[in-house]
């Protein structure tokens, strides 16, 4: 194959097309999300708390968002600082931390919540087969 052919195979690189389609899908969700100073990482990060009701340690937020702990540990930091989240010692093994919802952190959700909502609503219009498309996203097979 010649250089040429192989410049022109790039523009239909899969991981690339789904990078472009996921960055402009952060910023329409982070541009509805932001009178509320979160940004789409921030509240799913907040949602996947609640969810777990009460406490999740750092090490299951990893694996939920398919993430390393050093990222998660890095994106966690902004809701701490903010005093949306409290990271604290577990108290069945001081190795791990876990990760509660402060009082503040469940206001801000619950109005992100309503704004995230309406987010979901405009982009399933837009894109009549969303439902489709997280469904094959969520099943993709990448090989080894």
């Amino acid at each position: 194959m010649s250089f040429e052919q192989q410049r022109d195979g790039v523009a239909h690189c899969n991981c690339g097309a789904l990078r472009r389609a996921a960055r402009r899908a952060t910023n329409f969700y982070d541009a509805k999300l932001a009178p509320t100073g979160l940004r789409l990482t921030q509240f799913s990060m907040l949602a996947l708390v609640y969810e777990a009701a009460g406490a999740l340690t750092v090490n299951e937020m990893a694996a939920r968002l398919d993430l390393d702990r050093t990222t998660t540990g890095k994106n966690l930091r902004p809701l701490e600082r903010d005093g949306l989240i409290q990271v604290t010692p577990c108290p069945t093994d001081r190795r791990s931390h876990q990760i509660t919802l402060t009082d503040a952190g469940r206001e801000r959700l619950r109005a992100g919540t309503t704004l995230w909502r309406e987010a979901q609503r405009a982009f399933e219009a837009a894109n009549g087969g969303a439902a489709a498309l997280r469904k094959t996203l969520d099943g993709l097979s990448i090989p080894a």
